[in-house]
């Protein structure tokens, strides 16, 4: 759980766990200014504390070094503001052991009704279907929510992926999908319900429009990779983990 604020969501979000998973959760805290540590703390979980704010990619390096470190096979990201179902975890990473897929997300919409009966903005809904359908048209995928924050990786693919050169910011989450493109690794969803609510956290309109140039600019940056135009190292599978 990559957390920051969440002081208010967080036990709701835990308790969505499957039971028999809960004791496996890591939360990384991006030196939150309200109590999500000591909330964290009280519920049994391990902490891992930013002295200093880093950004939400920065927050997410930190989880996946540190899931790696204690020889995870399977990582599940998940958001502590109980936007997501945290009841399909289970599934998402029982997806990657049977080696169907190496990378999971959660597809949050299925109809457009569904979605905005849910509480998704209609600017966010706008945004997320164009650059979703664009995304995939570029990439060759049929990914039903490019932009979902729910997310089950392989412990092959976080090995390989070179994850500590993306951004620090929003923009990671898109890397992560285009490197995973890049590097043939193989992507699939699970439909989960839509949870909007004033508690959970959520980028503002023009954040979200860095954020989605932000996954174009990967996209472009990894077809002159192949092309042989530019060298970038998002590109370069890693030698060995942590470079």
């Amino acid at each position: 759980m990559p957390a920051y604020n969440a002081e208010r969501t967080l036990e709701r979000t835990y308790f969505d766990v499957p039971e028999r998973l809960r004791n496996q959760v890591l939360l990384v805290d991006d030196c939150s200014t309200d109590r999500t540590v000591e909330v964290a703390r009280s519920l049994g979980l391990e902490v891992i504390q930013h002295d200093r704010n880093l950004g939400y990619g920065a927050n997410q390096k930190t989880c996946y070094r540190a899931a790696l470190e204690r020889d995870a096979s399977v990582v599940v990201m998940l958001h502590p503001d109980f936007q997501y179902d945290a009841r399909v975890v289970e599934l998402m990473a029982e997806l990657i052991y049977l080696g169907t897929v190496d990378f999971v997300l959660g597809n949050r919409i299925r109809t457009r009704a569904e979605a905005l009966s849910g509480g998704m903005p209609k600017w966010k809904y706008f945004l997320n279907r164009t650059s979703t359908f664009a995304e995939n048209l570029i990439l060759g995928q049929t990914i039903g929510d490019f932009h979902s924050g729910l997310r089950a990786y392989s412990r092959d693919l976080l090995l390989k992926i070179p994850f500590h050169r993306n951004s620090n910011d929003f923009s990671f989450d898109q890397e992560m999908i285009v490197q995973a493109v890049s590097f043939q690794f193989r992507i699939g969803d699970i439909p989960v319900p839509v949870r909007y609510m004033d508690e959970a956290s959520s980028i503002s309109l023009k954040r979200s429009i860095k954020y989605g140039l932000g996954g174009m600019g990967a996209i472009a940056a990894q077809k002159l990779h192949r092309m042989r135009l530019r060298h970038d190292l998002r590109f370069v599978a890693a030698q060995y983990f942590g470079h």
